[in-house]
Protein backbone atom coordinates (compact mmCIF):
# COMPACT_ATOMS: atom_id res chain seq x y z
CA UNK A 1 0.00 0.00 0.00
CA UNK A 2 2.78 2.39 0.91
CA UNK A 3 4.33 1.93 -2.51
CA UNK A 4 1.33 3.26 -4.40
CA UNK A 5 1.61 6.82 -5.69
CA UNK A 6 -2.09 7.61 -5.53
CA UNK A 7 -1.63 11.15 -6.80
CA UNK A 8 0.09 9.92 -9.97
CA UNK A 9 -2.41 7.08 -10.43
CA UNK A 10 -5.41 9.40 -10.13
CA UNK A 11 -3.89 11.97 -12.50
CA UNK A 12 -3.30 9.21 -15.06
CA UNK A 13 -6.90 8.04 -14.74
CA UNK A 14 -8.17 11.60 -15.18
CA UNK A 15 -5.99 12.05 -18.28
CA UNK A 16 -7.32 8.82 -19.76
CA UNK A 17 -10.90 9.86 -19.05
CA UNK A 18 -10.28 13.19 -20.79
CA UNK A 19 -9.08 11.34 -23.89
CA UNK A 20 -12.04 8.96 -23.78
CA UNK A 21 -14.47 11.85 -23.34
CA UNK A 22 -13.00 13.57 -26.39
CA UNK A 23 -13.35 10.43 -28.51
CA UNK A 24 -16.89 9.75 -27.33
CA UNK A 25 -17.74 13.43 -27.88
CA UNK A 26 -19.63 13.79 -24.62
CA UNK A 27 -21.06 17.20 -25.57
CA UNK A 28 -22.55 15.77 -28.77
CA UNK A 29 -23.91 12.84 -26.76
CA UNK A 30 -25.63 15.19 -24.32
CA UNK A 31 -27.10 17.14 -27.24
CA UNK A 32 -28.50 13.99 -28.83
CA UNK A 33 -29.95 12.88 -25.48
CA UNK A 34 -31.70 16.24 -25.15
CA UNK A 35 -33.11 15.95 -28.68
CA UNK A 36 -34.30 12.37 -28.14
CA UNK A 37 -35.83 13.32 -24.79
CA UNK A 38 -37.97 15.92 -26.58
CA UNK A 39 -39.08 13.30 -29.10
CA UNK A 40 -39.95 10.86 -26.31
CA UNK A 41 -42.09 13.54 -24.64
CA UNK A 42 -44.19 14.00 -27.80
CA UNK A 43 -47.81 12.88 -27.25
CA UNK A 44 -47.93 11.08 -30.61
CA UNK A 45 -44.69 9.13 -30.04
CA UNK A 46 -46.33 5.70 -30.00
CA UNK A 47 -48.44 6.30 -33.09
CA UNK A 48 -45.50 4.71 -34.91
CA UNK A 49 -44.43 1.80 -32.72
CA UNK A 50 -41.30 0.95 -34.71
CA UNK A 51 -40.05 4.54 -34.63
CA UNK A 52 -40.89 4.89 -30.93
CA UNK A 53 -39.02 1.69 -30.11
CA UNK A 54 -35.92 2.87 -31.95
CA UNK A 55 -36.05 6.33 -30.33
CA UNK A 56 -36.52 5.06 -26.78
CA UNK A 57 -33.89 2.35 -27.29
CA UNK A 58 -31.37 4.86 -28.60
CA UNK A 59 -32.12 7.24 -25.72
CA UNK A 60 -31.71 4.47 -23.15
CA UNK A 61 -28.40 3.34 -24.67
CA UNK A 62 -26.97 6.86 -24.90
CA UNK A 63 -28.07 7.71 -21.37
CA UNK A 64 -26.44 4.51 -20.15
CA UNK A 65 -23.19 5.44 -21.90
CA UNK A 66 -23.23 8.94 -20.44
CA UNK A 67 -24.03 7.65 -16.93
CA UNK A 68 -21.17 5.17 -17.22
CA UNK A 69 -18.75 7.95 -18.14
CA UNK A 70 -19.88 10.50 -15.55
CA UNK A 71 -20.13 7.79 -12.90
CA UNK A 72 -16.48 6.88 -13.44
CA UNK A 73 -15.47 10.53 -13.23
CA UNK A 74 -17.25 10.79 -9.88
CA UNK A 75 -15.63 7.60 -8.57
CA UNK A 76 -12.16 8.92 -9.46
CA UNK A 77 -12.90 12.18 -7.64
CA UNK A 78 -14.26 10.30 -4.62
CA UNK A 79 -11.18 8.09 -4.59
CA UNK A 80 -8.96 11.17 -4.27
CA UNK A 81 -10.94 12.32 -1.23
CA UNK A 82 -10.91 8.82 0.28
CA UNK A 83 -7.13 8.55 -0.05
CA UNK A 84 -6.57 12.05 1.36
CA UNK A 85 -8.67 11.34 4.45
CA UNK A 86 -7.08 7.91 5.00
CA UNK A 87 -3.56 9.34 4.76
CA UNK A 88 -4.34 12.28 7.05
CA UNK A 89 -5.77 9.93 9.69
CA UNK A 90 -3.24 7.14 9.15
CA UNK A 91 -6.14 4.71 8.64
CA UNK A 92 -4.65 1.48 7.23
CA UNK A 93 -8.07 -0.11 6.67
CA UNK A 94 -9.29 2.85 4.64
CA UNK A 95 -6.08 2.82 2.59
CA UNK A 96 -6.65 -0.87 1.86
CA UNK A 97 -10.19 -0.02 0.70
CA UNK A 98 -8.72 2.75 -1.45
CA UNK A 99 -6.33 0.33 -3.13
CA UNK A 100 -9.17 -2.08 -3.94
CA UNK A 101 -11.28 0.76 -5.33
CA UNK A 102 -8.31 2.00 -7.38
CA UNK A 103 -7.98 -1.42 -9.00
CA UNK A 104 -11.71 -1.60 -9.70
CA UNK A 105 -11.68 1.86 -11.29
CA UNK A 106 -8.64 0.96 -13.41
CA UNK A 107 -10.50 -2.04 -14.78
CA UNK A 108 -13.57 0.07 -15.58
CA UNK A 109 -11.52 2.80 -17.24
CA UNK A 110 -9.62 0.25 -19.34
CA UNK A 111 -12.94 -1.16 -20.50
CA UNK A 112 -14.23 2.29 -21.41
CA UNK A 113 -10.92 3.15 -23.08
CA UNK A 114 -11.62 0.44 -25.65
CA UNK A 115 -13.99 2.93 -27.27
CA UNK A 116 -11.01 5.03 -28.33
CA UNK A 117 -9.93 2.10 -30.51
CA UNK A 118 -13.25 2.05 -32.38
CA UNK A 119 -12.46 4.54 -35.11
CA UNK A 120 -13.58 2.59 -38.17
CA UNK A 121 -15.93 4.10 -40.74
CA UNK A 122 -18.99 2.34 -39.32
CA UNK A 123 -17.85 1.46 -35.79
CA UNK A 124 -20.25 3.84 -34.07
CA UNK A 125 -23.28 2.33 -35.84
CA UNK A 126 -25.86 -0.05 -34.48
CA UNK A 127 -25.40 -3.65 -35.60
CA UNK A 128 -27.30 -6.38 -37.42
CA UNK A 129 -26.26 -9.87 -36.33
CA UNK A 130 -26.92 -13.05 -38.31
CA UNK A 131 -26.31 -16.51 -36.84
CA UNK A 132 -26.43 -19.70 -38.93
CA UNK A 133 -25.97 -23.29 -37.83
CA UNK A 134 -23.21 -25.16 -39.65
CA UNK A 135 -21.83 -28.69 -39.63
CA UNK A 136 -23.01 -30.84 -36.74
CA UNK A 137 -26.68 -31.52 -37.38
CA UNK A 138 -29.04 -30.98 -34.46
CA UNK A 139 -26.11 -30.08 -32.16
CA UNK A 140 -25.17 -27.25 -34.52
CA UNK A 141 -28.76 -25.96 -34.54
CA UNK A 142 -28.80 -26.07 -30.74
CA UNK A 143 -25.40 -24.30 -30.66
CA UNK A 144 -26.73 -21.56 -32.95
CA UNK A 145 -29.60 -20.96 -30.52
CA UNK A 146 -27.10 -20.87 -27.61
CA UNK A 147 -25.13 -18.18 -29.43
CA UNK A 148 -28.26 -16.12 -30.10
CA UNK A 149 -29.14 -16.28 -26.40
CA UNK A 150 -25.52 -15.39 -25.51
CA UNK A 151 -25.56 -12.19 -27.55
CA UNK A 152 -29.04 -11.14 -26.46
CA UNK A 153 -28.09 -11.69 -22.81
CA UNK A 154 -24.94 -9.60 -23.37
CA UNK A 155 -27.10 -6.82 -24.81
CA UNK A 156 -29.61 -7.05 -21.96
CA UNK A 157 -26.82 -6.77 -19.37
CA UNK A 158 -25.76 -3.50 -21.00
CA UNK A 159 -29.38 -2.37 -21.37
CA UNK A 160 -29.10 -2.36 -25.16
CA UNK A 161 -32.21 -2.83 -27.26
CA UNK A 162 -32.58 -6.05 -29.26
CA UNK A 163 -34.92 -6.29 -32.25
CA UNK A 164 -35.42 -9.78 -33.68
CA UNK A 165 -36.13 -9.76 -37.41
CA UNK A 166 -36.33 -13.46 -38.14
CA UNK A 167 -35.75 -16.86 -36.53
CA UNK A 168 -35.84 -20.08 -38.56
CA UNK A 169 -36.34 -22.99 -36.19
CA UNK A 170 -34.83 -26.42 -36.80
CA UNK A 171 -37.08 -29.47 -36.80
CA UNK A 172 -35.73 -31.28 -33.72
CA UNK A 173 -34.16 -28.52 -31.61
CA UNK A 174 -32.41 -25.19 -31.93
CA UNK A 175 -32.44 -22.86 -34.92
CA UNK A 176 -31.25 -22.94 -38.51
CA UNK A 177 -30.68 -19.20 -38.50
CA UNK A 178 -31.56 -15.94 -36.78
CA UNK A 179 -31.27 -12.28 -37.61
CA UNK A 180 -31.53 -9.48 -35.07
CA UNK A 181 -30.43 -5.91 -34.47
CA UNK A 182 -28.56 -4.54 -31.46
CA UNK A 183 -29.59 -0.92 -30.93
CA UNK A 184 -26.69 0.77 -29.15
CA UNK A 185 -23.91 3.25 -29.91
CA UNK A 186 -20.80 1.47 -31.22
CA UNK A 187 -22.64 -1.85 -31.36
CA UNK A 188 -21.12 -2.63 -34.77
CA UNK A 189 -17.57 -1.73 -33.78
CA UNK A 190 -17.88 -3.85 -30.64
CA UNK A 191 -19.68 -6.86 -32.10
CA UNK A 192 -17.83 -6.99 -35.40
CA UNK A 193 -14.96 -8.84 -33.68
CA UNK A 194 -17.43 -11.66 -33.00
CA UNK A 195 -17.86 -12.38 -36.71
CA UNK A 196 -16.58 -15.73 -37.90
CA UNK A 197 -16.95 -19.44 -37.26
CA UNK A 198 -17.62 -20.60 -33.69
CA UNK A 199 -16.92 -24.21 -32.66
CA UNK A 200 -18.53 -26.19 -29.83
CA UNK A 201 -17.19 -29.47 -28.38
CA UNK A 202 -19.38 -31.30 -25.86
CA UNK A 203 -21.13 -34.53 -24.98
CA UNK A 204 -24.16 -34.33 -27.23
CA UNK A 205 -27.47 -34.15 -25.33
CA UNK A 206 -29.07 -35.53 -28.50
CA UNK A 207 -26.90 -38.66 -28.76
CA UNK A 208 -28.32 -41.60 -26.79
CA UNK A 209 -24.81 -43.13 -26.66
CA UNK A 210 -23.39 -40.05 -24.96
CA UNK A 211 -20.67 -39.43 -27.53
CA UNK A 212 -18.67 -36.24 -27.85
CA UNK A 213 -19.83 -34.06 -30.72
CA UNK A 214 -18.18 -31.13 -32.52
CA UNK A 215 -20.50 -28.59 -34.11
CA UNK A 216 -20.15 -25.23 -35.81
CA UNK A 217 -22.10 -22.01 -36.22
CA UNK A 218 -21.35 -18.89 -38.22
CA UNK A 219 -21.79 -15.33 -36.95
CA UNK A 220 -22.07 -12.39 -39.33
CA UNK A 221 -22.18 -8.76 -38.20
CA UNK A 222 -22.97 -5.78 -40.43
CA UNK A 223 -23.54 -2.10 -39.59
CA UNK A 224 -27.04 -0.65 -39.56
CA UNK A 225 -27.70 1.51 -42.60
CA UNK A 226 -28.32 5.25 -42.31
CA UNK A 227 -30.07 7.61 -44.70
CA UNK A 228 -26.76 9.10 -45.81
CA UNK A 229 -25.46 5.74 -47.03
CA UNK A 230 -25.41 5.38 -50.77
CA UNK A 231 -26.47 1.88 -51.77
CA UNK A 232 -28.79 1.45 -54.73
CA UNK A 233 -30.85 -1.72 -55.14
CA UNK A 234 -32.66 -2.48 -58.39
CA UNK A 235 -36.13 -3.81 -57.55
CA UNK A 236 -35.93 -5.98 -60.68
CA UNK A 237 -32.99 -7.83 -59.09
CA UNK A 238 -34.97 -8.79 -55.98
CA UNK A 239 -37.26 -11.81 -55.68
CA UNK A 240 -39.89 -11.44 -52.97
CA UNK A 241 -41.45 -14.49 -51.32
CA UNK A 242 -44.24 -14.32 -48.77
CA UNK A 243 -44.80 -17.08 -46.22
CA UNK A 244 -46.40 -17.77 -42.86
CA UNK A 245 -44.32 -17.15 -39.75
CA UNK A 246 -43.67 -20.18 -37.62
CA UNK A 247 -42.32 -20.91 -34.17
CA UNK A 248 -40.79 -24.02 -32.61
CA UNK A 249 -42.52 -27.19 -33.72
CA UNK A 250 -44.07 -25.45 -36.69
CA UNK A 251 -46.68 -23.65 -34.61
CA UNK A 252 -48.34 -20.77 -36.41
CA UNK A 253 -47.45 -17.35 -35.07
CA UNK A 254 -49.49 -15.19 -37.43
CA UNK A 255 -52.88 -15.91 -38.95
CA UNK A 256 -51.86 -14.35 -42.27
CA UNK A 257 -48.93 -14.92 -44.63
CA UNK A 258 -47.09 -11.77 -43.47
CA UNK A 259 -43.47 -12.97 -43.29
CA UNK A 260 -41.27 -11.79 -46.16
CA UNK A 261 -38.14 -13.27 -47.71
CA UNK A 262 -36.04 -11.15 -50.10
CA UNK A 263 -33.47 -12.72 -52.43
CA UNK A 264 -30.95 -10.46 -54.14
CA UNK A 265 -30.45 -12.40 -57.36
CA UNK A 266 -27.00 -11.07 -58.44
CA UNK A 267 -25.33 -11.86 -55.10
CA UNK A 268 -27.55 -14.64 -53.75
CA UNK A 269 -28.01 -12.78 -50.46
CA UNK A 270 -31.24 -13.84 -48.74
CA UNK A 271 -32.89 -12.01 -45.84
CA UNK A 272 -36.17 -12.62 -44.06
CA UNK A 273 -38.33 -10.75 -41.60
CA UNK A 274 -41.31 -12.07 -39.69
CA UNK A 275 -41.49 -10.02 -36.52
CA UNK A 276 -44.28 -7.69 -37.68
CA UNK A 277 -47.91 -8.50 -38.42
CA UNK A 278 -47.87 -6.33 -41.52
CA UNK A 279 -46.37 -7.71 -44.72
CA UNK A 280 -45.35 -4.18 -45.75
CA UNK A 281 -43.54 -3.59 -42.46
CA UNK A 282 -41.72 -6.90 -42.75
CA UNK A 283 -40.67 -6.09 -46.30
CA UNK A 284 -39.38 -2.66 -45.23
CA UNK A 285 -37.35 -4.21 -42.38
CA UNK A 286 -35.99 -6.92 -44.67
CA UNK A 287 -34.94 -4.26 -47.18
CA UNK A 288 -32.99 -2.44 -44.45
CA UNK A 289 -31.11 -5.65 -43.65
CA UNK A 290 -30.51 -6.43 -47.33
CA UNK A 291 -29.06 -2.99 -48.03
CA UNK A 292 -26.85 -3.23 -44.94
CA UNK A 293 -25.47 -6.57 -46.14
CA UNK A 294 -24.91 -5.24 -49.65
CA UNK A 295 -23.03 -2.26 -48.22
CA UNK A 296 -20.92 -4.55 -46.04
CA UNK A 297 -20.23 -6.78 -49.06
CA UNK A 298 -19.12 -3.77 -51.09
CA UNK A 299 -16.73 -2.64 -48.35
CA UNK A 300 -15.38 -6.17 -47.91
CA UNK A 301 -14.67 -6.42 -51.64
CA UNK A 302 -12.84 -3.09 -51.54
CA UNK A 303 -10.78 -4.23 -48.56
CA UNK A 304 -9.97 -7.55 -50.26
CA UNK A 305 -8.82 -5.70 -53.37
CA UNK A 306 -6.49 -3.55 -51.29
CA UNK A 307 -5.01 -6.65 -49.67
CA UNK A 308 -4.55 -8.30 -53.08
CA UNK A 309 -2.72 -5.24 -54.33
CA UNK A 310 -0.43 -5.45 -51.30
CA UNK A 311 0.20 -9.16 -51.87
CA UNK A 312 -1.51 -10.23 -48.63
CA UNK A 313 -2.57 -13.87 -49.04
CA UNK A 314 -3.55 -14.56 -45.43
CA UNK A 315 -7.07 -15.74 -44.66
CA UNK A 316 -9.55 -13.31 -43.19
CA UNK A 317 -9.25 -12.82 -39.43
CA UNK A 318 -12.96 -13.48 -39.09
CA UNK A 319 -12.89 -17.17 -40.06
CA UNK A 320 -12.77 -19.82 -37.29
CA UNK A 321 -12.20 -17.66 -34.27
CA UNK A 322 -13.42 -19.24 -31.02
CA UNK A 323 -13.70 -22.67 -29.42
CA UNK A 324 -16.22 -23.53 -26.72
CA UNK A 325 -15.08 -26.79 -25.10
CA UNK A 326 -17.37 -28.40 -22.51
CA UNK A 327 -15.79 -31.88 -22.54
CA UNK A 328 -13.31 -33.37 -21.60
CA UNK A 329 -12.44 -30.05 -19.92
CA UNK A 330 -14.19 -26.69 -19.78
CA UNK A 331 -12.75 -23.65 -21.52
CA UNK A 332 -13.72 -20.98 -24.01
CA UNK A 333 -10.73 -19.79 -26.03
CA UNK A 334 -10.35 -17.19 -28.74
CA UNK A 335 -8.02 -18.51 -31.43
CA UNK A 336 -6.92 -15.04 -32.57
CA UNK A 337 -6.19 -13.30 -29.29
CA UNK A 338 -5.45 -16.27 -27.03
CA UNK A 339 -7.92 -14.88 -24.46
CA UNK A 340 -9.76 -17.63 -22.61
CA UNK A 341 -12.23 -18.29 -19.83
CA UNK A 342 -12.60 -21.38 -17.67
CA UNK A 343 -16.27 -20.59 -17.07
CA UNK A 344 -18.24 -21.43 -20.26
CA UNK A 345 -21.55 -21.09 -18.41
CA UNK A 346 -20.85 -17.43 -17.68
CA UNK A 347 -19.77 -16.84 -21.29
CA UNK A 348 -22.97 -18.40 -22.66
CA UNK A 349 -24.84 -16.22 -20.18
CA UNK A 350 -23.44 -13.08 -21.85
CA UNK A 351 -20.10 -12.54 -20.09
CA UNK A 352 -18.36 -11.44 -23.29
CA UNK A 353 -16.79 -8.06 -22.55
CA UNK A 354 -13.27 -9.38 -21.98
CA UNK A 355 -13.40 -11.40 -25.21
CA UNK A 356 -14.64 -8.39 -27.16
CA UNK A 357 -12.05 -6.05 -25.66
CA UNK A 358 -9.26 -8.51 -26.50
CA UNK A 359 -10.65 -8.82 -30.02
CA UNK A 360 -10.78 -5.06 -30.53
CA UNK A 361 -7.18 -4.66 -29.33
CA UNK A 362 -6.12 -7.56 -31.57
CA UNK A 363 -7.84 -6.06 -34.59
CA UNK A 364 -6.23 -2.68 -33.94
CA UNK A 365 -2.83 -4.37 -33.92
CA UNK A 366 -3.65 -6.28 -37.12
CA UNK A 367 -4.77 -3.06 -38.82
CA UNK A 368 -1.51 -1.34 -37.87
CA UNK A 369 0.47 -4.27 -39.25
CA UNK A 370 -1.44 -4.03 -42.55
CA UNK A 371 -0.95 -0.26 -42.81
Amino acid sequence: MAGIDYDAEIKQLQATMKTVGSVLNIDRMRGEIADLSEQVAAPDLWDDVDSATRITGRLSALQGELDRFTGLESRIEDLGLMVEMAQDEGDADSLADSERELNRIKKSVESLEIRTLLAGEYDEREAIVTIRSGAGGVDAADFAEMLMRMYTRWAEQHKYGVEVYEVSYAEEAGIKSAEFAIHAPYAYGTLSVEAGTHRLVRISPFDNQGRRQTSFAAVEVVPMLEQTDEIEVDENEIRTDVFRSGGPGGQSVNTTDSAVRLTHIPTGIVVSCQNEKSQLQNKASAMVVLKAKLLARKKAEEAALKKDLKGDVQASWGDQMRNYVLNPYQVVKDLRTGHESGNPSAVFDGDLDDFMEAGIRWRRGADKADA
